[in-house]
Order: structure tokens, then C-alpha cells, then sequence
């Protein structure tokens, strides 16, 4: 935990420096901004054997082994986002921020060992602290902006684990990734103070990593698991 945070320090020190010498003579601003994620988990299709917590298979009444289906859903989950930026720049600009985030998604695992399947939707909830570092254009009050994020978990939602435990012989935590990294783009609008931004998140590395006991529909036994988010965020400038 101590590691995490001084890791995201680093980062956004990192990001300020960098930017310090381009902003002094060319603008500076400095605020709070909140809001909320809206995220959904992508993880593909699995067909894969369920165990016991003795580690013996479910077998069906005609003594085989029972297969449920994992797989990816539709449905998104809303958490929250908030903390500090800083913009260096008027129409050229670099935004470093550090937020502290929840985010999650949901999954489906349907458990074919009853005459007909049985749906179990399992909800995901997690929170970490997002250091993004954004370079953006601004014309007027409005803007666009784009750049890399590092993402740093502090708290864990034990389904992900709970639901996990009966298909994979791997360690659990260490199929969870502790940094992951990705990128935000989106636009923003600044009036009198007040800045209103949209933006679109995405991973490029998993979020966790499964290595489950059958193999996946289309031929990997891994289970990947990533990201994709739309924050929507208000702000409010102090400097």
C-alpha cells in the first residue's frame, strides 16, 4: 500500500516537473475536480470446469464433469471519481491529475449442472488512484485532450476473488494486477472557473489475469480481463 502511493506521488511529481518549465511563462491553473465512471468489464467466453473446495470436479448425474460458461456482459457499473489537476499552458497545455477512483463491471457465470442452466451475474467493485497525465489543445472555453494513465489498486472487491476460486488452481491474488496501465481522450468545456469534462478510458494491460482449467471458447486457457470507461467530471479552479 505504501509503495502504491509512493509510486503515484512519483508519477504525478514526474508529470509536473516535466511541465513546470512549458507553464510558468505560459499559464498555470490549479483545482478540484469530482464526478462519475461508468465502466464495463470485457473478458471474452469460457467453457471451463468447476472444482470443489476440496478440489474435486462437479460431476452431472451421468458422472461427468460439469462445464459452466463465463462470459463477458453488457451491463456497466457507476463509481466515482475525484481529486486535484494542474494545466500548465493556454492553448497548448499539459493537465497531470491525481484521482482516487472506483470502477467495476459484470460478469456472467452460467452453472449448467441443473436441467436447465443458472445464470449467477457477478458484480466487480474496485478502487485505485488514476495519475493520467493529459496534453491538450484549448481554443476559447473549449477542449480537447489525450494521454497516458497509470492506475494503481487499493482496494479490492472479494468477488472477483470468490467467484474466480472454483475454476482456476492459480493463486487468486496474484492473477490481480496491482498497477495497470491505459490512456484517457475526451473533451472538456471552461467557464468562469467551472470545466466540465467527458472522456473515454481504456487499459492496455489486464486488469486481472486467469488461467483457468479448460480452455477458453476460440483456444486460450487464459482469461484476460480489462476495462473500458466513460468519466464524466466537473471541476473547479482555485488558482
Amino acid at each position: 500500500m505504501k509503495n502504491t502511493l509512493r509510486v503515484a506521488l512519483g508519477l504525478a511529481l514526474y508529470g509536473l516537473a516535466l511541465s513546470t518549465s512549458y507553464g510558468q511563462s505560459k499559464g498555470f491553473a490549479f483545482g478540484l475536480k469530482g464526478g462519475v465512471n461508468l465502466s464495463k468489464l470485457s473478458m471474452g467466453d469460457v467453457l471451463t470446469t468447476r472444482y470443489d473446495n476440496n478440489g474435486n470436479p462437479y460431476l452431472n448425474y451421468n458422472g461427468q464433469e460439469v462445464r459452466d460458461n463465463l462470459r463477458e456482459s453488457y451491463d456497466s457499473r457507476t463509481g466515482f471519481s475525484g481529486g486535484v489537476y494542474a494545466r500548465f499552458g493556454r492553448h497548448l497545455f499539459v493537465q497531470p491529475e491525481v484521482l482516487v477512483s472506483t470502477k467495476g463491471g459484470t460478469f456472467d457465470i452460467i452453472q449448467n449442472n441443473n436441467d436447465a442452466p443458472i445464470t449467477q451475474k457477478v458484480n466487480v467493485r474496485y478502487s485505485s488512484i488514476d495519475v493520467p497525465i493529459l496534453i491538450g489543445l484549448k481554443g476559447g472555453p473549449f477542449r480537447i485532450n489525450a494521454g497516458p494513465m497509470a492506475s494503481f489498486r487499493i482496494g479490492d472487491d472479494q468477488r472477483l476473488r470468490d467467484a474466480f476460486r472454483y475454476y482456476t488452481s492459480g493463486s487468486i491474488n496474484d492473477a490481480l494486477s496491482q498497477a495497470v496501465y491505459g490512456y484517457q481522450l475526451g473533451a472538456g468545456l471552461d467557464i468562469l472557473g467551472v470545466s466540465v469534462d467527458v472522456r473515454r478510458e481504456g487499459t492496455f494491460t489486464d486488469l486481472a489475469t486467469f488461467r483457468v482449467n479448460n480452455t477458453q471458447l476460440g483456444g486460450s486457457s487464459t482469461v484476460r480481463q480489462k476495462l473500458n470507461s466513460w468519466q464524466v467530471t466537473l471541476g473547479f479552479k482555485i488558482i
